[in-house]
């Protein structure tokens, strides 16, 4: 009885908010940037992915070894919390690379806060954490009961301001979330009050964001978020400051969530999600597509690389070049790597193994989860991710490491 209860609240939510997008600013096109987390622009892509071209599955692939330059690896600031998660990125205006991650006792505990810290790239080092928010500060502004805090997504407004988006939950666990924001005047050092965002007029729950945002041509915000009550499936926001003025589903059922956007052109856009599909469907990558500009989704074949129900990061450098990390195996989380797919070519291939814990026993193995990626120059990129939950490992690919994997590709192929 109370899954139709939920049921008819959802129909209702969904009616209404229909009716209350209906009326809203016509849909502008994307602008080209693939995501705004960065303020730095990608050049237009010359082709689009095609997913519907079968792409060899990665599970077991044989990374393309680049050779020198090295990689830059260090750790994300220890602010003594057991539990850290979920890592991400923003390019400042100054060259440097601001990160936001949320720590405490353990995930969706009280006392967990979102942390950030700056890294400076020409000292090689991470300025020391401060908090953005914790539950108390946000009950403040918010004026209302919140239970926990979570999943810290910055992006870059029209205007050059940054805005952080994160997750809030009052009641219940990760199905009962909402989306709040703040937005920053100096580059993330003093915020704003939070705001909630509303994305359904109902009762607002069960909305989530993990991914970077999209900017349209008109200087609104299309953020990726996703929904995981009673269903699970992706939803792509329309964004206007602190207020959400549209909302389109970008999936359906209960398989897919946390989608990341590449953008193909001023109308066209691919989705790929974290499948959370039953044990009896493919553990491969769900792929949505629109044609225009993000007002209606249609389901498209599955990109065939593994995937153990794990996030997965995304980035279009500015030749068209794409990168993904992610963990291409059918269950766990012990292994991820980065994948590329250059603007001439279909196919996607393993560059580097980042992390591996295969050879070790189960019950020894590692997580290795929650990437996220940005580039601050357009040609280099920066990763963080969770590693095993207690730290977080930030690695700098530098633009002539890409043109070096770029290069062993071509001689791979030509043998």
């Amino acid at each position: 009885m109370s899954r139709v209860i939920a049921f008819c609240f959802l129909l209702l939510a969904s009616v209404l908010g229909y009716l209350h997008i209906d009326g809203r600013p016509a849909w502008a096109p994307f602008s080209g940037v693939d995501s705004v987390e960065s303020i730095q622009g990608s050049e237009e892509l010359r082709d689009p992915i095609e997913t519907s071209k079968p792409v060899k599955a990665l599970k077991n692939a044989s990374p393309v070894k680049p050779a020198q330059p090295s990689l830059r690896m260090d750790w994300l600031p220890d602010t003594g919390a057991p539990s850290v998660h979920a890592a991400s990125l923003i390019a400042l205006k100054d060259g440097a690379v601001r990160a936001f991650w949320f720590a405490g006792s353990r995930e969706g505990a009280p006392d967990v806060v979102i942390n950030t810290a700056v890294f400076d790239p020409q000292a090689a080092r991470w300025s020391a954490p401060t908090v953005v928010m914790d539950r108390v500060s946000a009950e403040k502004g918010l004026s209302r009961y919140i239970a926990k805090l979570g999943n810290p997504v910055p992006a870059r407004m029209a205007d050059g301001r940054m805005q952080l988006f994160f997750v809030t939950v009052s009641i219940g666990g990760w199905a009962g979330s909402s989306i709040s924001t703040v937005i920053s005047d100096d580059e993330g050092l003093t915020w704003g009050q939070p705001q909630r965002l509303i994305s359904s007029p109902l009762i607002n729950l069960s909305t989530l964001v993990k991914s970077p945002a999209i900017l349209f041509a008109d200087g609104r915000l299309g953020l990726p978020a996703y929904h995981e009550w009673i269903g699970r499936f992706g939803e792509f926001l329309r964004i206007e400051a602190n207020q959400v003025i549209d909302k389109r589903r970008m999936s359906s059922g209960r398989g897919a969530i946390q989608p990341v956007v590449f953008v193909d052109g001023a109308q066209d856009a691919s989705a790929f999600f974290r499948q959370t599909r039953s044990s009896s469907q493919p553990k491969q990558i769900p792929v949505s597509e629109t044609k225009d500009a993000g007002q209606s989704w249609v389901t498209s074949k599955d990109l065939e690389i593994p995937n153990p129900n794990s996030a997965l990061a995304a980035l279009t450098l500015a030749n068209g070049t794409r990168l993904m990390v992610l963990n291409n195996i059918d269950a766990g989380r012990y292994r991820l790597v980065m994948v590329m797919r250059e603007s001439s070519s279909l196919q996607w291939r393993v560059i580097q193994v980042i992390e591996d814990d295969e050879s070790l026993a189960n019950d020894q193995r590692r997580e290795f989860s929650y990437p996220y990626l940005v580039s601050a120059s357009g040609t280099d990129a920066h990763l963080a991710y969770t590693w095993d939950r207690k730290k977080i490992r930030h690695i700098y690919f530098p633009a002539n490491w890409f043109k070096h994997a770029s290069n062993s590709l071509k001689e791979k192929e030509a043998q």
